[in-house]
């Protein structure tokens, strides 16, 4: 098998007149073919996996098509899954929110929402995938009226990728500087202090309560509204330092701001470039295009390593933290039941908000993913495992993270609630300080950035993984830019976005990424992405007709809930949390007291409506491009467009159809991206 990534089928067929109302015929199994046969239901790869024949039987000859690269084993796309989709967000998004909105009682509606809402999704995007072979963009082929959900998702990947990576610059620079001993923000007196910087933490909380977060008199606590992703949010609170309110500082705190950060006053002064953050952003996005270049091989490899080894620092941190003392506070503090929150509209918003973005849906990695499946997998009840993984890890995180907090709570004196934080408020701020009232403080500091860094990579490598994909899948097979291998697509990716990211290496930069993580891929983007994918797969390809697409690959008809969910209960709770972040939107602020300027705003909602006018601009230009009345053009736009793998599965008699006779020109030899 090809080493390189290639198109799936260079050739495409169009069916717009199959039948008198110009409808596709619906795909029908063959004899001979079904799981365990033709399309590599067993355990060696097809010989065709694309399904190209030589002949028809009546004289027409089928033109070969190249062959699609496939995972080497299934475990790989189940790893790659689980490394995408299990990322920073459940390690410190998920425990806080859980503590926030009730403890235990959190977890009624996350699973309910998970059930009815991310899983049916989750499923979709990677059903679509396996079914037409082809990556983000071209797998809307289904539907070519729609194709603009395959821009748009690339679009919000692309913007994901480039501000993500910063997470773990950030996360790298912690890391080298855990080698210290001491730790550089365990303690004042360096170069980067302040005068008002204390350490000693138990004087100051004996003496005054906890600093409160509104108070414009407190230390700059690097505040934030809250962002959909939580990447750049929340809870930047100096609860726990329990610093006098005279102006006294966390040497932790101002590590984060004056060392790592170097704070400008704003968006318009975006300052110098830092030297050292340069070369850790080099270092990282090195990696990243180290473990893409050569397709799913390489991948499917490293996320072996890149997937698993967290779970192992994580039980190692578990084990560590619950033997510290107050540790069982903090895990009863996270567990606690509150029954009143259920009646509380936010705690409902909350558990949508974070399945939808912990499962990773609209971005269209996953369906980028599930093209390189076997045709007879079972995505079906891969969904279900990569589901029950992501929402488990999710809850196992926050034993770990409150056993940390309740042991810092005891040592500090305060309550619990002043020292929980989410978010890099979390992993830069909160944890860091922890680690340093521990013995071997350099030891837990490596291990935990370490994680920290391992998690977030595979997330950021297979999103770019995902955008590759679909670049490679959309460039004309024949022309100068098609022959391109995948290397250089990937590199010149790589370095562009490099590039964009020194914007976010400078004095200034911390605003640049907010502007990104709170606009370009918020909640009202992906709700609003999931929300098409599952209008145009059940209204207009047809919730049963994708059903029947599905049993004919994995055997069996799924659960009738799947096209129940696709057909109302999922567009409904996409549109109740669209809604509700509209109606609850706040202009971005940084530090509850810089508020961004509306030029800076007006960057950030080109960000969303970048993609998020992607769907209805490609609809309209379709419509208007297209001849015909308009019930044609709908018709014949909502056509599917088959690949050559799809011949396979349909009646025999209806081969002559697809396949132009000899010497004619093909209906379609290639789908431009619009």
């Amino acid at each position: 098998m090809s080493q390189k990534l290639e198109e799936n089928s260079q050739v495409e067929i169009s069916l717009p007149q199959l039948e008198e109302g110009g409808s596709a015929r619906p795909l029908m199994p063959v004899p001979g073919t079904g799981p365990g046969s033709g399309d590599g239901g067993g355990t060696d790869p097809p010989q065709d996996q694309d399904g190209a024949a030589n002949g028809t039987g009546n004289g027409t000859v089928a033109v070969s098509a190249v062959e699609r690269e496939t995972w080497t084993r299934q475990m790989d796309f189940i790893m790659s899954c689980v490394g995408f989709a299990v990322g920073l967000g459940n390690v410190w998004r998920f425990p806080y929110l859980c503590y926030k909105n009730g403890g235990g009682v959190f977890l009624i509606p996350y699973l309910l929402i998970a059930f009815v809402g991310g899983i049916p999704v989750f499923f979709l995007e990677i059903a679509l995938g396996q079914f037409m072979k082809q990556g983000g963009v071209c797998a809307w082929n289904i539907a070519p009226l729609f194709k603009g959900l395959g821009l748009a998702s690339m679009v919000i990947v692309f913007f994901c990728d480039t501000y993500y990576i910063m997470i773990l610059v950030w996360g790298l620079y912690f890391l080298l500087n855990s080698f210290n001993n001491p730790l550089p923000w365990a303690t004042c007196g360096n170069q980067w202090n302040t005068p008002n910087c204390t350490q000693d933490f138990r004087r100051a909380c004996h003496n005054h309560s906890a600093v409160q977060s509104s108070s414009t008199d407190a230390p700059s606590d690097l505040v934030s509204t809250v962002s959909p992703l939580n990447l750049s949010s929340a809870h930047f609170f100096l609860n726990g330092s329990c610093v006098e309110a005279e102006g006294m500082r966390s040497p932790v705190i101002e590590f984060w701001e004056r060392k790592v950060l170097r704070l400008s006053s704003g968006l318009h002064e975006p300052g110098d470039i830092s030297y050292e953050m340069v070369l850790c952003l080099l270092a990282t996005w090195i990696i990243v295009y180290f473990c893409i270049w050569k397709g799913v091989k390489s991948t499917g490899k490293v996320v072996y390593f890149t997937a698993l080894f967290p779970y192992l620092i994580l039980v190692v941190l578990f084990v560590h933290g619950v033997s510290l003392p107050g540790a069982l506070d903090g895990i009863i503090y996270y567990l606690k039941p509150d029954w009143s929150k259920l009646a509380e509209a936010q705690v409902w918003i909350d558990a949508g908000t974070q399945v939808f973005f912990t499962y990773a849906i609209g971005l269209g990695a996953l369906t980028a993913l599930g093209s390189y499946n076997r045709f007879h997998n079972n995505c079906y009840q891969d969904a279900f495992l990569l589901a029950l993984i992501n929402s488990g890890t999710s809850f196992f995180a926050g034993f770990v993270v409150f056993s940390v907090l309740g042991f810092m709570a005891a040592e500090q004196g305060v309550d619990i609630s002043k020292v929980a934080e989410s978010g890099p408020g979390l992993a830069f701020i909160a944890y860091p300080k922890a680690v340093t009232l521990m013995p071997l403080a350099p030891l837990w500091a490596a291990l935990f950035f370490f994680m920290l860094l391992v998690l977030g990579l595979d997330s950021q490598f297979v999103g770019v993984e995902g955008l590759i994909t679909g670049i490679m899948d959309m460039l004309p097979p024949k022309s100068i830019l098609g022959s391109l291998r995948r290397e250089v697509v990937a590199a010149v990716c790589c370095v562009i976005w490099f590039l964009i990211d020194l914007s976010m290496v400078t004095q200034g930069g911390m605003y640049v990424f907010q502007l990104f993580d709170y606009y370009s891929a918020s909640g009202i983007t992906l709700l609003w992405q999931a929300f098409w994918e599952c209008v145009v797969i059940a209204w207009v390809y047809g919730a049963d007709r994708f059903m029947d697409d599905v049993a004919r690959m994995i055997g069996y008809q799924p659960l009738p809930y799947m096209k129940w969910c696709w057909a109302y209960i999922t567009p409904s709770v996409c549109v109740a949390v669209f809604l509700f972040h509209t109606v609850n939107y706040k202009p971005l602020t940084y530090n509850t007291v810089y508020t961004y300027p509306l030029w800076g705003e007006a960057f950030g909602w080109a960000f969303a409506l970048s993609s998020m006018l992607c769907i209805p601009l490609t609809v309209i230009y379709k419509l208007l491009r297209t001849k015909g009345s308009l019930r044609e053009r709908w018709q014949r736009l909502t056509t599917p467009v088959w690949g050559r793998h799809h011949m396979e599965y349909l009646a025999p008699e209806s081969e002559a159809k697809l396949l132009p006779p000899a010497g004619a020109k093909n209906n379609l030899l290639f789908e431009s991206v619009i």
